[in-house]
């Protein structure tokens, strides 16, 4: 056999067209790539983040649409507590006191009133209304009080007035000129507020309360005796009437028991409002 000699392996050349690229360092080529792919890379962050800058923010731009719809905070909610039932309050406000002549009541077209405590004789025919006495003034704001001469006559027992009787006042019918004059008395302005009253005896004293009864007493000019003597006028449930509320102890009216004239609570019953319910009337004496 022919012998075999080994051949070199080839060469690039320059005649067969290529030669190494000199002047490129070995792995120029690799980093080239490298570099241009973190390029695209930065590029595409910077894009994604330029639109998502951009984009409306839908969330907020509905939240407050929505708060508008949904608010139910305390502007739009009423803690108004319900009103208590009108038969429950005390009377509240002003009312003139009208003089009224005793046969007034003959007009009144209701049939009967809650009797008095004491005895059972001539009950009014007068009735009250069941609901309670206004809170409001009646007829607008009251007048003041002039000096003038009158009789104070129960509404459920119109045949008796208020008469001084050994010192104290009760509810007695008239009898004798002296009766008579025991039961007639000077309206005056309150000695301690002048939009209500004070009542004067012929003798000079005044109806003041003393551990809650009523009673005829001179007058000592101090501050705790004018308020004794004082008593404002608040609208009652009988037309025509009033209830004398105290000044001082406020919440307590003059009323009859037992046709002893005292200051009592205000008390939620048709008895209570018959047995303080009061008309003036023309002077008996």
């Amino acid at each position: 056999m022919p012998e075999i000699t080994p051949q070199p392996p080839p060469h690039p050349s320059w005649e067969n067209g290529w030669a190494p690229d000199t002047s490129r360092a070995p792995g120029t080529r690799r980093l080239w790539l490298a570099g241009t792919l973190a390029i695209a890379t930065v590029v595409a962050c910077v894009t994604a983040i330029a639109v998502s800058h951009n984009a409306p923010d839908r969330t907020s731009s509905a939240g407050p649409t929505a708060s508008a719809h949904t608010d139910n905070g305390p502007g739009l909610l009423s803690f108004a507590s319900p009103s208590a039932s009108d038969t429950a309050a005390p009377p509240k406000g002003t009312s003139e006191m009208s003089a009224t002549s005793p046969s007034a009541s003959a007009s009144a077209t209701a049939t009967a009133t809650a009797p008095g405590a004491g005895p059972k004789s001539s009950p009014s025919s007068t009735k009250p209304s069941k609901s309670s006495p206004s809170k409001g003034s009646s007829g607008g704001s009251a007048q003041q009080p002039s000096t003038t001469q009158k009789s104070v006559r129960s509404v459920n027992y119109p045949d008796r007035y208020w008469h001084v009787s050994d010192g104290l006042v009760k509810l007695d019918a008239p009898r004798g000129s002296e009766s008579r004059e025991d039961s007639t008395f000077t309206v005056v302005k309150g000695l301690a507020n002048s939009s209500c009253y004070s009542f004067r005896t012929s003798d000079g004293k005044y109806l003041r309360h003393r551990n809650f009864l009523l009673r005829a007493d001179g007058n000592d000019g101090s501050s705790l005796f004018k308020q004794d003597a004082t008593f404002c006028a608040r609208t009652s449930s009988y037309s025509g009437a009033v209830m004398l509320e105290s000044v001082n102890y406020p919440g307590r009216y003059l009323r009859h028991q037992n046709f002893q004239l005292k200051l009592n609570p205000y008390q939620n019953s048709d008895l209570f409002r018959a047995d303080s319910a009061f008309r003036l009337a023309d002077p008996l004496a």
